[in-house]
């Protein structure tokens, strides 16, 4: 079935649904060509979901994640609160999820594995959260050597970590620096209190996709991690 057979059947069912109240024939057909337009879906990212009702499955998705991350924003060490505050992180952390979400991306969310590796995992609650509604799953890590067992025996698409972790200053470097020597290529983030030129260079130089300390930043490695573990 070509892509345009599939949007004029996807037109005429939305003209349907809409024009007579027979959820059970709109059911049948749904089900009898699902695999032509699940295959329609993950090929296209510009296909529009208002035909079959999932627009608003999609806003809700958005919005969650936003909410989640304009939180994680406004709970980091640097952040300065004003009066318009709540509403401005909100919209820029919706202006960051909604140009970063894409139907393949949904698709691909669903199916991955984040590993987290922190001493103290209850900082990046928000942060997981606005992956998490996404489909994205997270397992966590306390320790170097924890992290490089889980990557041993879990298939894992991307890792973010912090940097330090007691006794170990450079906790991050160690466990990415090990796991290159061990051939592992999985996509890297440093996730800890600098983003500036230097640091991010040097996280490059390592082999990580790049070090930050901002949500909305973290958000879009996230996203071209997964983008590159496909």
């Amino acid at each position: 079935m070509s892509i345009e057979s599939i949007s004029k059947l996807i037109d005429s069912i939305s003209k349907l649904a809409s024009s007579i109240a027979w959820p059970s024939i709109t059911g049948f057909l749904l089900i009898k060509f699902w695999p032509d337009i699940r295959r329609i879906f993950d090929e296209r990212e510009d296909i529009s979901f208002k035909a079959l009702g999932f627009e608003a499955t999609l806003k809700n998705k958005v919005s969650a994640s936003a909410t989640a991350l304009a939180a994680a924003r406004a709970t980091s060490p640097d952040y300065t609160v004003s009066p318009d505050s709540a509403a401005k992180e909100k919209l820029e952390a919706s202006v960051v999820v909604s140009g970063s979400i894409t139907p393949r991306f949904l698709s691909r969310a669903k199916k991955s594995v984040v590993l987290w590796v922190d001493d103290r995992p209850d900082n990046n609650t928000f942060e997981r959260q606005s992956l998490e509604v996404l489909g994205v799953r997270f397992i966590l890590a306390g320790s170097t050597d924890e992290a490089l067992s889980l990557v041993s025996n879990k298939k894992v698409d991307a890792i973010i970590s912090d940097m330090g972790r007691p006794p170990d200053a450079r906790a991050g470097y160690t466990l990415l620096d090990e796991l290159r020597a061990r051939g592992v290529k999985i996509p890297f983030i440093i996730y800890a209190g600098s983003r500036s030129p230097e640091h991010v260079a040097e996280s490059r130089q390592h082999g990580a996709i790049g070090c930050t300390n901002n949500p909305y930043e973290l958000f879009e490695y996230v996203v071209e991690a997964l983008r590159q573990s496909a």
